[in-house]
């Protein structure tokens, strides 16, 4: 089985400019979380999304890849779905697990259980949400991200 560990890193956050390069445990915030990944077991492959080229540079000194993301998905009101549709449309996987770096003392122990999960169930949300993990099969039919929730 193939999983896609991944990291969405926009330059522009609204609250925060900047944050994911800022330094954290004497690292960027995307280094680190790239750092986290590679000791997820259950990942293969480490993918950061970003519309920066700042950012990239810096993903790539720590050895992931990286996805440009299109201007159309780099927007403070897009979906995640979307964005993971794009990663696994780039990079297929079996299952597919983002990491938030917001929570960057997550332990990859729970990656490594969100894959498990989202292996048996389809999809997988941990507590607090650091990881977010889909099998490539419910990304394709996720249905409308777009869509208002309806109540």
């Amino acid at each position: 089985m193939h999983v896609v560990g991944s990291i969405n890193a926009r330059l522009g956050s609204k609250r925060l400019p900047y944050k994911n390069l800022m330094p954290f445990a004497g690292r960027p915030l995307v280094g680190l979380g790239i750092e986290i990944l590679r000791r997820a077991k259950r990942v293969n492959e480490i993918v950061v999304s970003t519309e920066s080229e700042l950012i990239a540079r810096v993903a790539q000194d720590f050895g992931a890849k990286v996805l440009r993301r299109p201007s159309e998905l780099a927007g403070d009101n897009v979906p995640s779905i979307p964005v993971f549709q794009h990663i696994v449309e780039h990079c297929p996987c079996d299952v597919h697990v983002n990491f938030n770096i917001n929570f960057p003392l997550c332990a990859p122990e729970v990656i490594d259980r969100a894959v498990d999960f989202a292996t048996e169930r389809g999809e997988a949300l941990s507590v607090p949400y650091a990881a977010w993990a889909q099998t490539a099969d419910r990304l394709r039919h996720y249905g409308d991200p777009w869509a208002p929730e309806k109540k």
